[in-house]
């Protein structure tokens, strides 16, 4: 019976033992900081090489398209990085025709980017988009179109992990299925999120 109370004694000096040598963790923005028995020891805060973003397109009326592209990228270096995309659009057209048009489209997409200055950067991707052909007889027709972009970016950071990019892309293939006009620049505004 005298050996539970040191038995539980002898418990209680190790645990408080240990709490004493764990004490407080914060995270600042670039570093944590670790106090360990009245020393402050800094160390750097490893950021995620991946991150996360997309864009979403919303146009309602008599010509309605709803698309979302979300986005994966990794960072190779702290200048370049590549990553992916896959893309959902529904597009609904009823402004020049006698029926309404309807079509469900997707692709995928592989990139690059290389930052040339932290704000600014040069953007390489090859798609292949699956477009829906609906014509005046009731065909359906599905085909996929490939597209090379290639332009520049420029990204703007909103918070800590978080950032909004603009790109002017223009498509070096010009495919002649492509829905698009030849030489037409493809604009772009998303949003980031990195961990």
């Amino acid at each position: 019976m005298k050996t539970l109370p040191l038995f539980l004694f002898l418990l209680f000096i190790a645990v408080g033992g240990y709490a004493q040598d764990t004490l407080i963790v914060k995270n600042t923005q670039d570093t944590i900081v670790v106090k360990k028995d009245s020393n402050t020891v800094k160390q750097p805060v490893k950021e995620s090489k991946f991150y996360y973003g997309g864009f979403l397109n919303l146009t309602f009326g008599s010509y309605t398209a709803i698309g979302i592209e979300p986005l994966v990228g990794y960072k190779i270096t702290s200048k370049l990085s590549a990553g992916t995309i896959v893309t959902y659009e529904y597009i609904s057209d009823n402004t020049n025709t006698g029926y309404t048009y309807k079509s469900s489209n997707f692709g995928a997409s592989i990139f690059t980017r290389y930052r040339v200055i932290p704000q600014a950067y040069f953007h390489v991707e090859f798609s292949e988009m699956n477009y829906n052909s609906h014509n005046s007889n009731g065909y359906n027709t599905n085909y996929w179109v490939p597209f090379l972009f290639l332009g520049p970016g420029f990204s703007q950071q909103i918070s800590q992990n978080s950032w909004m990019n603009t790109q002017i892309l223009f498509d070096v293939i010009q495919n002649e299925n492509s829905p698009y006009g030849h030489g037409v620049p493809f604009y772009s505004i998303g949003f980031g999120i990195g961990f």
